[in-house]
């Protein structure tokens, strides 16, 4: 009786794991499908980068994407030190795929309630290994993410939407990654700032940051391929 009992609980505790983890996948393929409304765009903003050991000016940048993965941004300083991460994986390509969604509870984002949901990917040669999703349920969009990569290390990316929310596109996105991650681009040299020294633990442990905030979008436009 006692085993029947404990086999009882054991199915009983599957069965409510699998419907749980349905209804994250669900939502992740809702947020997926309001993504999936914008085929390209092109979009004027500003970038702002703070490494700790770089004198990076703000500059005026223009962002080209299109589907399934092509993402393109062009500095007026002609360089862009937007970490390799966030050019190689977006939120798009993030939410393809076959994976495991897992409910990780819930918070807030800004005093807006959230859904937080942990992505496993199932591909064994994925450049992702983890990701946590704070998902906005009313508006099905994600306002933050933490990916943790293969190869460039942990970021966060945090959004904040106003006119563009119906496509999900954020009006400003900031992403926080650690320095010891950071690679410049090649070829790339800038003056750094007085008194650093890169080679310290502290200085390498520090965070860098980029912000783009987007002062326009044109939402599917016919972007030729040589642009990227």
């Amino acid at each position: 009786m006692i085993r029947k009992k404990i086999f009882f609980l054991i199915v009983l505790f599957l069965g409510a794991f699998f419907v749980q983890a349905q209804d994250m996948t669900t939502l992740v393929h809702k947020v997926r499908d309001k993504l999936d409304q914008v085929n390209s765009y092109e979009a004027d903003g500003t970038m702002k980068t703070n490494v700790n050991f770089l004198k990076v000016p703000q500059a005026k940048v223009k962002i080209y994407f299109k589907k399934p993965d092509k993402l393109k941004i062009k500095n007026d300083n002609g360089i862009s030190l937007v970490p390799k991460s966030i050019l190689g994986i977006g939120l798009n390509s993030l939410l393809k795929g076959n994976f495991t969604a897992l409910d990780a509870g819930s918070d807030k984002v800004n005093n807006i309630p959230v859904k937080v949901i942990k992505l496993i990917p199932l591909d064994d040669n994925s450049a992702i290994v983890l990701s946590t999703l704070y998902i906005d349920v009313e508006n099905l969009i994600v306002r933050k993410a933490k990916i943790t990569t293969r190869e460039s290390g942990t970021y966060e990316l945090a959004m904040d939407y106003g006119k563009y929310i119906n496509y999900a596109l954020p009006d400003k996105i900031t992403c926080t990654f650690n320095i010891k991650d950071y690679k410049l681009p090649k070829g790339v040299t800038l003056d750094y700032d007085e008194g650093s020294k890169r080679k310290t633990s502290e200085k390498i442990q520090d965070k860098g940051k980029v912000e783009i905030t987007y002062d326009s979008y044109a939402v599917n436009k016919n972007l030729p391929d040589s642009i990227f």
